[in-house]
């Protein structure tokens, strides 16, 4: 997926919470907010994908101000709510256990999400249905699948993820499942570290995308994750920044799990905003 007009602004207000939380001083912020706007004008074109081009922008921004983990304290409240909450909803099937990992994705800082309310929007998204609901071949395909890699999003949501798979291990026994998280810290993606604190050594091969970049951009992994992506049997991919890496390589392997959170996704897609979707492009 290629820019769209809102994403050049959308990084850049990313970029104004990374410098308030990163500095305090007023002549230190409006130095790092100018250097965000030099350095977005030598990044962006319109070619740009959206997380490629700003996940290049926020780590510069973030050896500018000092600060490699601006978000560290927003991942650790969202990991803390989220593992709370998904006690809840052990008993859930399946098909409830998707719909929550996709539930889960409204966690996430770009879009100015607070974590307080996730057990009221959790509530909320499960009596909503998914406007596109791809499943039931999802589900097929793991029938016959020898491995799955599965490919995180933010921290928060991860426990929802690790619910999720919990219950494929037990619907699909025989299935190799690997789960994929960033090499270091990016927003508030989830990194490999943040993967075993959430236990996900347990229930599955946790691998490094050998990249810290949003989504899965694959000119920028390593050689060891490529080689897996390409031996995958079928992918999951949470979230709206690996849509936007992901989308355009016209997989057929490939299903997406995401809240079309902002207009660009929404359009992109053709859906409202909002919309929950379990989507692989190949079935539209």
């Amino acid at each position: 997926m290629r820019i769209h007009h809102e994403c050049v602004s959308c990084a850049i207000n990313q970029c104004q919470k990374i410098v308030e939380m990163s500095l305090t001083d007023e002549n230190s912020r409006r130095d790092a907010m100018l250097f965000s706007l030099k350095r977005a004008s030598e990044l962006f074109s319109k070619d740009s994908i959206p997380a490629v081009t700003g996940g290049l922008l926020f780590l510069d921004l973030y050896e500018f101000t000092g600060n490699d983990d601006p978000f560290r304290e927003y991942k650790r409240l969202s990991n803390e709510m989220a593992g709370r909450l998904v006690g809840h909803f052990e008993n859930s099937d399946l098909k409830t256990a998707l719909k929550l990992a996709i539930a889960g994705n409204v966690v996430d800082f770009s879009t100015g999400y607070n974590p307080e309310k996730l057990e009221e929007d959790i509530r909320r998204v499960l009596d909503e249905s998914l406007l596109i609901d791809h499943s039931d071949e999802l589900f097929e395909r793991l029938k016959r699948a020898g491995t799955l890699l599965y490919l995180v999003d933010n921290c928060g949501e991860i426990y929802f993820d690790r619910l999720f798979i919990e219950k494929l291990r037990e619907e699909f026994p025989d299935l190799k499942i690997i789960v994929a998280g960033k090499a270091g810290p990016i927003i508030n993606d989830a990194t490999v570290e943040d993967l075993l604190e959430a236990g996900f050594g347990e229930i599955a091969e946790v691998i490094s995308t050998g990249s810290r970049l949003p989504g899965t951009p694959l000119d920028y992994v390593s050689g060891e994750f490529l080689r897996v992506f390409r031996s995958a049997d079928v992918v999951i991919a949470k979230g709206q920044a690996n849509f936007e890496t992901l989308s355009e390589l016209n997989d057929s392997r490939i299903f997406f799990l995401l809240k079309a959170k902002c207009p660009a996704i929404a359009r992109e897609i053709g859906v409202p905003m909002g919309s929950l979707l379990c989507l692989n492009l190949h079935l539209r």
